[in-house]
């Protein structure tokens, strides 16, 4: 049988598994931190800590014939921001349009003579006109990331809360370029030492 533990001998039995305990959990929240790094990063910055030194940004008034590209919609009427014109959304329109009226022809000049305006009724109409998402210069990165994720969208405008002006226009490439430039400082979480298919990442079977 073994002998009963003195006093002194319970007390530091104690403290050495009080301390094995700890290491343990030292240990543990040491890789959770580690593999949370990013996350913790994006946490830590703003979105004005991605605002360039030079902004310049293309607006449309919502009654202005169409024109460009990509751009940020202004309802002069409501004397507000209402959405983004994108790729998307001009490939949405030229496929709407393509047969209509029972000619790809006419169908097609006939955009040549529309508003922005119309092209929004129209994807209202057809339900894939989204709501004005934005993000504040104050929010942090992560929230920003999150956004991007939720709408589905790839660029995010940041919108000033004094004037309501568009700071400048936040995207995917943006935020992974801001890391890249401070990965080399920032602990190697273990996930960057798998690949694509281990982490689950990407369409691996038919």
């Amino acid at each position: 049988m073994r002998p009963p533990l003195d006093g002194l001998t319970a007390e530091l039995y104690k403290v050495v598994f009080g301390l094995l305990l700890l290491l343990l959990f030292l240990l543990f929240f040491d890789k959770f931190v580690q593999d949370a790094v990013y996350s913790s990063f994006m946490r830590a910055h703003k979105c004005y800590d991605l605002i360039p030194t030079s902004t310049k940004l293309v607006v449309f008034d919502t009654e202005l014939a169409v024109g460009a590209k990509l751009s940020p919609l202004w309802d002069s009427k409501k004397q507000e921001f209402v959405g983004m014109l994108t790729i998307t959304d001009f490939i949405q329109i030229l496929h709407k349009y393509y047969e209509k009226n029972g000619s790809k022809n006419e169908g097609i000049k006939g955009l040549e003579e529309h508003k922005i305006a119309t092209w929004r009724e129209e994807l209202q109409h057809d339900g894939h006109l989204k709501p004005f998402a934005f993000i504040r210069p104050t929010d942090s990165l992560y929230s920003a990331v999150q956004m991007l994720c939720k709408e589905k969208v790839h660029r995010l405008p940041v919108v000033e809360e004094c004037s309501g002006n568009i700071a400048f226009i936040l995207t995917h490439k943006r935020l992974i370029k801001f890391l890249y430039l401070y990965m080399m400082d920032l602990p190697r979480p273990a996930f960057m030492n798998k690949t694509p298919r281990e982490l689950g990442i990407g369409t691996w079977e038919n």
